[in-house]
């Protein structure tokens, strides 16, 4: 399996994120689906007129994500190789069982809309999501500790991301600057995603997944693997446990690119929206990472998938 797809989170959602498959004629039903899940607003125009704030809305950023890793992959659906790895960062995980087929993509769709009104009914206000890099993994885990903080996934190179309130968030960041962190940033997510803040959100949703039909011949012919220790999905209810449980817990990115590598991957493709999958991939590893986004034309993704 020489080819990785990456399957991408949050925080990316902008007016260029459709711009490849906007007017594809697979993806038609996709943005159909999910206009009905938006309130009947067409998402292509969605992201051309919404402001940031409208766009980065938990339930609104999970969709469109969700939208743009199912829409890019029908695209390229015709020249992807018959088996391939999919991981996703974390909502980019639900998106990955639905690039791999295992789960029809209206139910992929709805489960992010019910994952994200579960998530935003048990968070509170002001929660949220902070990127660190440059602290070991002790001073981070003291951090985390003394300011009622969690990790909430861990980026290969060091970089960790950290869930919490927004007083704790702010604490923590002046905290981490004095220890010496390079780079401290507030995420533009409004929940304290992948963190035991979210339990609650975790054992509904997977109540919510105990309904979804599994094609488990997807599950033997791709390797799907899960956020949570990078494993690979063999099992499905083993499979769906790990998908409701990383709500809640730490999504180990790092170990998903690892496993990526031992399953014999070449290159990695990241969905979008953005590249921020594709530059740690090529960061972590010496091989090739592009993101669709990289992209002026569809044509172009197409010309690469063919040649790895």
């Amino acid at each position: 399996m020489p080819l990785a797809i990456l399957c991408s989170g949050q925080a990316h959602q902008g007016p260029d994120m459709f711009a490849l498959t906007a007017d594809a004629p697979v993806a038609q039903l996709l943005f159909s689906l999910a206009s009905a899940l938006l309130g009947g607003r067409d998402p292509r125009r969605m992201v051309l007129e919404a402001d940031a704030t409208t766009l980065q809305a938990n339930r609104t950023g999970q969709i469109l994500c969700v939208l743009q890793g199912l829409a890019a992959a029908a695209t390229l659906a015709d020249v992807m190789p018959d088996s391939f790895i999919v991981a996703g960062y974390s909502i980019g995980e639900l998106t990955a069982w639905g690039v791999a087929a295992a789960i029809a993509p209206a139910d992929v769709l709805r489960l992010a809309a019910e994952r994200a009104e579960l998530m935003d009914a048990a968070s509170r206000p002001g929660e949220g999501l902070l990127a660190l890099r440059g602290l070991d993994e002790v001073r981070i885990a003291q951090l985390a500790t003394e300011h009622d903080a969690a990790v909430a996934i861990v980026n290969p190179g060091g970089g960790v991301i950290l869930g919490g309130s927004a007083n704790a968030l702010s604490a923590l960041s002046a905290d981490a600057v004095s220890a010496g962190a390079y780079r401290v940033v507030r995420l533009p997510v409004a929940v304290a995603s992948h963190t035991p803040r979210l339990a609650d959100a975790a054992r509904q949703f997977r109540i919510d997944l105990a309904g979804t039909t599994i094609d488990t011949r997807a599950l033997r012919r791709h390797r799907l693997l899960s956020g949570i220790d990078g494993q690979a999905v063999f099992d499905p209810d083993a499979g769906l446990d790990k998908l409701a449980a990383q709500i809640s817990r730490t999504v180990h990115w790092n170990a998903c690119l690892q496993a990526c590598l031992e399953a014999g991957a070449t290159a990695f493709l990241e969905l979008g929206p953005g590249h921020a999958l594709a530059e740690m991939a090529a960061g972590a590893y010496c091989m090739p990472a592009r993101s669709i986004s990289e992209f002026a034309a569809m044509e172009g993704v197409r010309a690469w998938v063919k040649t790895r």
